[in-house]
C-alpha cells in the first residue's frame, strides 16, 4: 500500500461490489476521499424545454447517494456530498486533503466527457493525475475484437464479431475496508428544492416505485431471478445499472449462475441482449459522438416532421393524444419514471410517425422522465425509432399495430390501433 491519498469521484457508478475505482484505490492509498457532486448542469432545462433530470429522477437518485454514503460508513469510511461544478469543487477537495491523485470512470457522451476534460485541466494545473478507468460496460474496450474506430455500426454484427471473440470479465471484488483522511467532511446530501424542484414536484418524488441503494439492487436481481420472472422477461433492474447501483457485470454473473436452475433459455438470452445492446450505443457513442443528437442522425435523412410541432408534442407529453395505449403508457411515465421496452418503442412511434414531432423532443423528454436515462441508449435507440440510427438494419418504423395486439390485447380490439 502507498502513503498517499487517491480522491474517488464518483458518478454513475453508486456501488461498492464490482467498481473499479473504489476498489483499486483502497488498494493503492492509505487514505481515500470518496466525493459525489450534485453538477448544477444536470438540472438544467434542455433547449426543448425540457429538464435534463426531473423530480423522480432526483429523488432516486438522492436515495443512491445516501444508500452509498451508508455502504462507505459500514466500512469504516463515509462520502463527501457537495455541489457545485466537479472542475471548480474538486480541486478544492484536493488541496484540503493532499490528494495525490483523483480516480474515475470514464463516460461516452459529450457533455459528461467535457466535464470529465475539465476537471482534467483544472487538476493538471496542480500536478494531480486524473486517471480513467473503464467500468460501465459488459465488454470491457480493451478486450473487444476491434478498435473503437472500427467497431462494425450494424449490431448483428458486433453482437457476433464480440461474442464469439472476446470474454466477459470476472466480476470484480469489494474493499474490506475503507479508510478516509481524519475529520474528513461529509456535506450535505440537498432535498429537491435545493435542487430547484417546487415543492409539489418533491412531493410527487416522495412515493418512488424504484427504492434506491446497492443493497436494494442486488435484492431486486436476486428476486427477479429466483423468485418471479416477468412474464415478458423484464427484470426493471435496468434504473439500477443506469445509476451505477449495479454493474452489468455483476447482473450478467448472477444470471449465468441462475440459468441453469431457474431462467429458461429464452428469458436468459432476452436480458443479456438488452446488456449487449446497451453496449453497442455505448461504443457507438464513443465512435460517432454528436451525431446522436442530430435530427438527422447518422443518415442525414430525418422522418417528415411539422413546422409547428409543439401542441402535439405537448398532447403526447401529458397523455392526451386520444390514443389509449400511448396515453395510458405516457401517464405512467410520467407518475412513475418508468415503462417497459415495448412501451418505449409504442409512444416513441406514435409521436414520430403519427403526430410527425421532431424525435430529439421525445427523447428530450424520456430524459427528463425517465430512472433508467443515459445518453448513449436513449438518444441511440430513439434515432432508430426515428429511422436514422447507426445500425441500418435496425432503422425501422415500429408496427404499433402488432405490438399493441400482443401487450395490450383488449384496448386494440376496442380502438383498433
Amino acid at each position: 500500500m502507498d502513503k498517499k491519498t487517491i480522491l474517488v469521484w464518483f458518478r454513475n457508478d453508486l456501488r461498492i461490489h464490482d467498481n473499479e475505482i473504489l476498489l483499486r484505490a483502497a488498494e493503492r492509498s492509505q487514505t481515500i476521499v470518496p466525493v459525489y457532486c450534485f453538477d448544477p448542469r444536470y438540472f438544467a432545462e434542455t433547449p426543448f424545454g425540457t429538464l435534463k433530470t426531473g423530480a423522480l429522477r432526483a429523488a432516486f437518485l438522492r436515495e443512491n447517494v445516501a444508500a452509498l454514503q451508508r455502504d462507505l460508513r459500514a466500512l469504516g469510511g463515509d462520502l463527501l456530498i457537495t455541489r457545485g461544478y466537479p472542475e471548480e469543487v474538486l480541486p478544492q477537495i484536493a488541496e484540503k486533503y493532499n490528494v495525490d491523485e483523483v480516480y474515475h470512470h470514464r463516460e461516452v457522451a459529450y457533455e459528461e466527457t467535457k466535464i470529465s476534460a475539465l476537471v482534467e485541466a483544472a487538476l493538471w494545473k496542480m500536478q494531480i493525475n486524473l486517471r480513467h478507468f473503464i467500468g460501465h460496460t459488459l465488454y470491457h474496450k480493451e478486450d473487444l475484437p476491434f478498435p473503437i474506430k472500427d467497431i462494425p455500426d450494424a449490431f448483428a454484427t458486433f453482437r457476433k464479431k464480440t461474442e464469439r471473440e472476446s470474454s466477459i470479465r470476472p466480476e470484480l471484488g469489494r474493499p474490506t475496508a475503507i479508510r478516509i483522511p481524519e475529520g474528513m467532511d461529509t456535506g450535505e446530501l440537498p432535498d429537491l428544492p435545493a435542487l430547484g424542484f417546487s415543492n409539489a414536484a418533491a412531493e410527487q418524488a416522495g412515493s418512488l416505485r424504484f427504492r434506491g441503494g446497492e443493497q436494494i439492487a442486488l435484492a431486486h436481481m436476486n428476486a427477479f431471478l429466483y423468485d418471479n420472472q416477468d412474464t415478458f422477461g423484464y427484470s426493471h433492474i435496468s434504473p439500477y445499472i443506469a445509476i451505477g447501483a449495479l454493474s452489468p457485470n455483476t447482473f450478467y454473473h448472477a444470471i449465468k449462475e441462475a440459468d441453469h436452475a431457474m431462467l429458461d433459455k429464452k428469458c436468459t438470452e432476452q436480458i443479456i441482449l438488452k446488456l449487449l445492446w446497451r453496449d453497442y450505443y455505448r461504443f457507438m457513442f464513443k465512435k460517432h459522438g454528436n451525431q446522436f443528437f442530430q435530427l438527422g442522425g447518422m443518415t442525414g435523412n430525418p422522418p417528415e416532421t411539422l413546422a409547428d410541432d409543439q401542441q402535439p408534442f405537448d398532447k403526447w407529453k401529458a397523455g392526451r393524444t386520444g390514443h389509449p395505449i400511448v396515453d395510458s403508457s405516457m401517464k405512467e411515465l410520467n407518475e412513475t419514471g418508468y415503462i417497459a421496452h415495448h412501451q418505449r418503442l409504442i409512444v416513441a412511434a406514435y409521436l414520430i410517425y403519427q403526430l410527425k414531432v421532431n424525435w430529439l423532443k421525445g427523447a428530450a423528454w424520456f430524459e427528463e422522465k425517465l430512472l433508467d436515462y443515459g445518453p448513449a441508449s436513449n438518444y441511440g435507440s430513439w434515432a432508430h425509432a426515428a429511422g436514422v440510427g447507426s445500425s441500418t438494419k435496425d432503422n425501422k418504423p415500429t408496427d404499433i399495430k402488432k405490438l399493441g395486439v400482443r401487450f395490450y390485447p383488449k384496448e386494440s380490439l376496442v380502438s383498433g390501433s
